[in-house]
Order: C-alpha cells, then structure tokens, then sequence
C-alpha cells in the first residue's frame, strides 16, 4: 500500500517520540535494573530463561514489565480509541498521562523500585498504542526492530531494481534516527542527572499534550 502525501505533522511527531523513547530505554539499560523499558522482546525471552532456571523472584518482576507495558497500552486504547492515527483525536491526554507516569517514575527509581520500571513501562505502553497506524504504514515510536526489517526489505527490492514508496522510507529514518538521538542524549544527561534526566521527556511530552489540546479545542471551535 502506497503512503498517502505525508502531513509534516506526522514526521516530526514520529522524529519526536522516537526521541523520547530512546531517552527513557538509555535510563532503564543504565538504571539500577539495567532493565529495557520501552520494547518487550528482551524482556520476554529473560522471562522465559528466569522460569528455566527457577528464579521465580526475577519472573515475577519480568511478568509485572510486561505487564505494565499492556496496562499502558490498554490505557492509550481506551483513550484514543481508534487504531489510525488522525488529527481530532484525544492524544493530547495521553500525552500528559505520559508525562505524569515519566515524572512518577524518577523518585521511584531514585529508591531502586521495581515501581519505577513498572511505570516507565507503562508510559512506553501507552505510547506505543497511540499511533497504531498512518495510511498502511505503521508507527512504532518505542522500538526500531520492525523498522529495520522494513527498511531491508526496501533495500532487497532497491537492489532487485524494484520501486518502494519513498515517503515511507524516510519516515522510518526519521524514526531510527530520533531514538538514536535520544538515547545519545539519555545517556549524556543520566551522566550528569541520574534518574532526573527522566525529567527532560516528561517535560516534552507534558508540554506537546497540552498543546495538542489547545490546538484541538480551537479546532473544535472552528468547526469544519
């Protein structure tokens, strides 16, 4: 399926996300955890090593990660409720429910609780559900795996002398390219904050929630 002309709004959205999942992802690899938060395919392939092995306390705290991460998806679903993204839906209260969740995520990992990751997890849930898709192509802003994949399968087919849509490709860069970024500055800032630097995605992600809010409400205002 060909990507329709691709609004600005949604690259630099994706770019932006992306940004803020690569900071969270550095702090949990560099937390006290060492923990990935905003995918699951590590953290299900420990789960089932854990219960090989018996360790039933790591299980567990496995289990509540992955848990958390559906908890915020759910969360996003019942909220947002639609599986395509367009302008006029509610992502503006996700976004400030993400920023809530980063920000109670700092003090709980500040006492290295489980808690914390927990949260964090939830916060990448939610806002990994929020853009399920944009005219056939999917928007996943928490993890690059399924991107990479897409992205060779474009090359294969480039190689082969076969076309591809273009504005898919660069928007897939962009996002590879935003969690890149983020986590080069997660990592950066956690050398300097610690857990604070959490602190800088909830402020960005606090702060495009209420003005995607007020952009929605002056639309509504408008009419059609």
């Amino acid at each position: 399926m060909t990507v329709a002309a691709l609004p600005r709004w949604v690259g630099a959205g994706a770019f932006a996300l992306a940004c803020i999942a690569g900071m969270v992802n550095a702090v949990g690899f560099l937390a006290f955890e060492h923990q990935a938060i905003t995918h699951l395919t590590g953290t299900t392939t420990l789960f089932g090593v854990a219960l090989a092995q018996g360790q039933g306390g790591l299980a567990l705290n496995l289990l509540l990660f992955l848990l958390s991460f559906l908890a915020g998806a759910a969360l996003s679903g019942a909220i947002v409720r639609d599986s395509t993204l367009r302008l006029g839906r509610r992502y503006g209260v996700a976004l400030v429910l993400e920023s809530m969740l980063l920000l109670l995520a700092i003090p709980l990992l500040h006492r290295h609780s489980v808690a914390g990751i927990c949260v964090a997890t939830a916060a990448c849930g939610l806002q990994n559900a929020m853009a399920s898709t944009y005219s056939g192509a999917v928007l996943r802003t928490t993890h690059v795996s399924g991107i990479f994949t897409d992205l060779g399968i474009m090359l294969g087919q480039r190689l082969l002398g076969h076309s591809h849509d273009a504005r898919r490709r660069n928007l897939y860069l962009l996002i590879v390219a935003g969690f890149a970024l983020g986590a080069l500055c997660g990592a950066a800032g956690f050398a300097v904050l610690g857990e604070n630097v959490l602190a800088v995605p909830a402020l960005l992600t606090g702060i495009a929630g209420l003005a995607y809010g007020l952009y929605r409400q002056r639309a509504l205002q408008r009419g059609p």
